[in-house]
């Protein structure tokens, strides 16, 4: 009974130490958690609002900015929005992998300054960084200009005011956000792991696909989500490096917002990006649970 008592006690004080974090955490949670609400529920309010002459927001019940989503234009930005999303995640997981398993895997006492090496770049303020990716693209930048040299592009060809301008930005802006989560993945791996799929699979690419990948795709799905849901509702990209036919839903209710004076619309278009965002964040949790079902097993 002796010997059960330590035990017992530092099991009640572990208890107590998780509940005092527990009680920190809660005004936190409720400030984030109340500012959310409330701005989603004014947001709603808004979207089946008025306008005045001014084209100042009003509170009523008008449904004509929820069936102005019926327009095919909207669903045509909508679906170039999503595509554009869709697209930055893959190449975001393409060049994000071997960045992140070369450094996690074999960069040795250099992980970590490697790691700060991509992470502190983007400490700058997000504007900026697009403003300086325009010039890196721009017709007399040094992309263009090496693609010149090398035969692989002409006087005619562009970058900016294009769909590959448009998603090189957003692959620029938040790359990192993929490259995080899979380092996180691939540090927690255990080696022993690949060196055992080395010797049952007998070559490292079917040691990667059988054994690599399925171990660190936790780490590849957060940083898909971690990508997709500010891809979706960026508006800066196509602002600076795409034209007319690039823009995104972000532009509409920016505009909408800031220069078109219709917030009912606006505001619907919000709604309409928080249910895509909403649907592409539960797929991620299910899945999660599936995993941690398929874990425990």
């Amino acid at each position: 009974m002796a010997l059960l008592r330590p035990s017992s006690r530092i099991r009640r004080r572990g208890t107590g130490g998780d509940r005092i974090w527990t009680w920190l955490m809660v005004p936190g949670t409720l400030w984030m958690t109340g500012f959310l609400i409330a701005s989603l529920v004014l947001v709603a309010v808004l979207a089946v609002g008025t306008t005045d002459d001014l084209g100042n927001p009003r509170f009523g019940f008008d449904l004509s900015g929820v069936r102005a989503l019926a327009d095919p234009a909207y669903s045509e930005v909508l679906a170039r929005s999503l595509g554009y999303a869709l697209l930055t995640c893959a190449i975001c997981l393409l060049i994000a992998y071997p960045v992140a398993y070369t450094i996690a895997l074999h960069a040795g006492r250099y992980k970590h300054a490697l790691i700060a090496a991509i992470v502190v770049p983007f400490f700058a303020n997000y504007l900026v960084r697009m403003y300086g990716w325009s010039v890196v693209l721009s017709d007399d930048g040094p992309v263009l200009r090496t693609l010149r040299a090398v035969g692989l592009a002409d006087g005619n060809t562009k970058i900016l005011n294009t769909g590959v301008g448009v998603v090189a930005g957003l692959v620029y802006g938040f790359v990192v956000f993929m490259i995080i989560p899979l380092y996180a993945a691939l540090e927690r791996l255990d080696v022993s792991l690949i060196e055992a799929g080395r010797d049952l699979y007998g070559g490292p690419v079917r040691t990667f696909f059988f054994v690599t990948l399925p171990a660190t795709r936790q780490g590849a799905a957060a940083g898909l989500v971690l990508v997709f849901l500010p891809a979706m509702g960026d508006f800066v990209s196509a602002q600076l490096m795409g034209g007319p036919d690039q823009i995104m839903i972000g532009n509409l209710i920016q505009d909408k917002f800031f220069q078109g004076q219709n917030w009912p619309l606006g505001s619907a278009l919000t709604m309409l990006l928080m249910l895509v965002l909403l649907i592409g964040m539960l797929g991620y949790l299910r899945r999660t649970r599936k995993d941690e079902a398929e874990a425990r097993r």
